[in-house]
């Protein structure tokens, strides 16, 4: 595989802002890694999120160094916290949706944005607008191309828009953690109403495709105000999306839903000789029926980030599937 060769020169780049500045053509193991391994494209201006992450003082990680990390990712930076960010590599996408980039954590991942440019123009007006007048152009020089493609550099004064939450979810998109810190400011201020609004509008399944996250959040705001069989709905419907975009341990989604170990055992079951053949007499295609098998143990494996346990089960699963790229990424750990 040409990849083979190219990661043999794959380091942890250093850290600090301080650091050499890298250009973008310092990063060509990233893009050869999802064209080759991951079978997909690569966003367009990956290499300036890189370039701007090891700016921010990140150490730059190996695409393959997925250890211990949920499958479907790919590995870009590593913060001074241990925080891992990489692009997510949903198996099934529909065709033209762009990677998300997402928080790798032990029982899954969180959203930070829904694709690379988005991550890009949010990063440099935070920046622009944190920045004092003598503030360093440093991440401005990392996005290159890229940051003068999303955003002008006093853009956001210019906006007399004073709130940089607001700025970004008018201008830029939308960020789960901007409209959970929204929800949050309502409900110091008093304002429920407001409050509850803007947790419905984040749960919109358009917003946030394939992730369970709003779901919890919603139900954790319903709760705040008391009304519980909301809030138990709520829960039930994100234990519908994947477990592992929870955004926090299944136990404590599962309390809100007033299910015990049900679900679980529910797939444990399904994942028997036994549950495969009854999907088979009700007529499930056996892909489908593959498909949802690889699903439930990227579940079960959520619920104690178990990963690499079941790594073998899960390609298995995709290669019965038809889906042989993407069997072989699961598997491949540098």
């Amino acid at each position: 595989m040409a990849f083979s060769s190219l990661r043999a020169s794959s380091l942890l780049l250093g850290h600090g802002r301080s650091a050499r500045f890298l250009s973008s053509s310092s990063f060509p193991d990233h893009i050869s890694f999802i064209k080759e391994v991951a079978a997909t494209q690569p966003p367009q201006h990956l290499s300036q999120l890189l370039g701007i992450l090891h700016a921010r003082g990140e150490s730059i990680l190996s695409p393959g160094s997925k250890q211990g990390l949920i499958p479907l990712v790919i590995p870009l930076a590593k913060s001074n916290s241990g925080a891992v960010t990489a692009l997510l590599r949903w198996p099934t996408a529909p065709a033209g949706m762009e990677m998300p980039v997402v928080e790798v954590r032990k029982h899954g991942v969180s959203l930070l944005a829904r694709n690379v440019d988005q991550l890009i123009h949010r990063i440099l007006v935070e920046e622009d607008a944190n920045s004092c007048q003598q503030g360093s152009d440093e991440l401005f020089h990392a996005a290159s191309d890229a940051g003068k493609k999303l955003y002008k550099k006093g853009d956001f004064s210019k906006s007399q828009i004073t709130d940089v939450d607001v700025y970004l979810l008018r201008k830029v998109g939308l960020f789960p953690d901007v409209l959970e810190r929204k929800v949050l400011q309502y409900f110091e201020k008093g304002d429920h109403v407001s409050a509850l609004v803007t947790g419905e509008f984040y749960a919109r399944k358009e917003h946030f495709p394939g992730f369970a996250r709003p779901f919890v959040f919603n139900a954790e705001i319903l709760l705040k105000v008391r009304r519980n069989l909301e809030a138990k709905d709520a829960a039930r419907g994100a234990l519908k999306s994947p477990w592992w975009t929870l955004g926090c341990k299944y136990h404590e989604v599962a309390c809100i839903a007033a299910w015990e170990d049900e679900q679980i055992e529910y797939i444990r079951e399904k994942l028997t000789e036994e549950g495969r053949q009854e999907d088979l007499n009700k007529g499930k295609p056996p892909t489908q029926i593959a498909l949802d098998e690889a699903a439930f143990l990227l579940d079960l494996s959520s619920v104690e980030g178990t990963w690499d346990d079941s790594l073998g089960q899960i390609a298995e699963c995709y290669k019965e599937a038809g889906l042989h790229d993407i069997a072989r990424y699961v598997l491949y750990r540098d």
